[in-house]
């Protein structure tokens, strides 16, 4: 049979800490024994797609040179 969870001031308190700043994401709380023993806090950041001035003026070319540079860092990661 499980033990019932346990859930005190303290523990309320860090829960609502660790939510308090969040936009999107999502908290993880591990349970052992009928304690919470581990807190697991994944945070999404979302950024609005919208045109900078330089980036309409280059057109094509500023477009193309940031997924490019991104793909040389990752692909130099894999190999070390």
């Amino acid at each position: 049979m499980a033990k019932p969870l346990k859930v005190d001031e303290v523990w309320m308190d860090r829960i609502a800490g660790q939510l308090n700043d969040m936009e999107f994401g999502s908290l993880h709380i591990v349970v052992h024994e009928g304690q919470i023993v581990q807190m697991e806090r994944t945070e999404r950041k979302r950024f609005e797609n919208t045109p900078t001035s330089s980036a309409s003026k280059s057109g094509s070319a500023a477009r193309n040179n940031t997924p490019r540079s991104l793909r040389g860092s990752n692909a130099s990661g894999a190999k070390g």
